[in-house]
């Protein structure tokens, strides 16, 4: 039974590496949805090795008394080309979604972004920064998918995300004062927020009327400072182990719950790792991480379910 006053899941990046992919390679669907199931929560993201087919997922997951919360989608909208294809696939997605039951959309921008611009080569080593066009492109892009969601009863929340041109505080502050709030929502990642350099709960009071979604992610502040000395890209910084969930890294979740219980948050919020699980088990580490968070929950709030 849920004791906080907003939904907890989890992501199952935290079994199956999504950008990693040979972290639970070898790991099942049947594997991770058994354990959400077993740790009581509510809710998972779509995973590479969840079923495609919309009856059999739907199946699979009522059986377990889960929720479909999101899927991951690129977009590359910042390239004005190539926004009439972008604007048609992310429809697709939509359409899947509603049909899932979901109500928000994970959504990153991909232009200029070390491992995931399709326009780029192989190993790339820096970031490109959106020069002004891109911005202009990328804001018109994410309203116009935005205006797409919020017909299907959705909402477009954008994933700040490392390695990409949209990750530092001054980055996700533009993108949130060049977009129309009415059509695009912010998704906070206490991980990534860090990791771009932002204090995360500053970044939660500062954009919180543009929150819709949550992921809750941990850093371990020895190996990321390592990654920095060497230079590491983001890749780099998933196989040395920088992330993983809550209570288990050096970030301190009690002000962050504390605020989002004050602001009546109310959405999701997802656990999320982002590490190797032969080294780092998924199913302990997620119920250590709910221990954690119950444990920053006042009593009348724990009280409640």
């Amino acid at each position: 039974m849920n004791r906080f006053p907003f939904n907890i899941g989890a992501h199952p990046i935290n079994w199956v590496g999504e950008d990693v992919h040979e972290h639970g390679a070898d790991t099942p669907f049947e594997q991770i949805v058994d354990d959400m199931q077993r740790l009581g929560l509510a809710g998972t993201e779509m995973g590479r090795k969840f079923p495609k087919e919309t009856a059999i997922l739907k199946r699979e997951l009522d059986r377990r008394g889960l929720t479909l919360v999101s899927q991951w989608k690129s977009v590359l909208f910042s390239d004005a080309a190539y926004r009439e294809a972008e604007l048609a696939a992310y429809e697709q997605h939509v359409l899947f979604l509603k049909e899932m039951g979901s109500t928000v959309i994970s959504t990153c921008e991909v232009g200029g972004s070390l491992h995931f611009d399709p326009r780029r080569t192989p190993n790339e080593k820096e970031v490109i920064p959106l020069d002004e066009a891109g911005w202009l492109s990328l804001a018109e892009g994410l309203n116009a998918a935005g205006a797409i969601a919020r017909a299907h009863g959705l909402k477009l929340t954008y994933h700040h995300h490392g390695g990409t041109a949209v990750e530092r505080p001054e980055e996700i502050d533009r993108l949130m004062e060049l977009t129309d709030p009415g059509l695009v929502y912010l998704l906070y990642d206490t991980g990534h927020a860090y990791y771009g350099g932002s204090d995360p709960l500053a970044l939660l009071r500062k954009h919180y009327d543009r929150i819709a979604y949550v992921h809750l992610k941990d850093v371990r502040n020895p190996i990321l400072a390592e990654a920095r000395a060497e230079k590491a890209d983001f890749i780099t910084c998933i196989r040395k182990g920088v992330f993983t969930v809550p209570g288990t890294g050096d970030l301190d979740f009690r002000p962050i719950v504390e605020e989002l219980l004050d602001r009546g948050y109310n959405g999701w919020a997802m656990l999320e790792g982002e590490q190797d699980p032969a080294r780092y088990p998924a199913f302990e580490y997620a119920a250590r991480a709910i221990a954690y968070l119950e444990s920053l929950l006042p009593a009348k709030a724990g009280d409640a379910s």
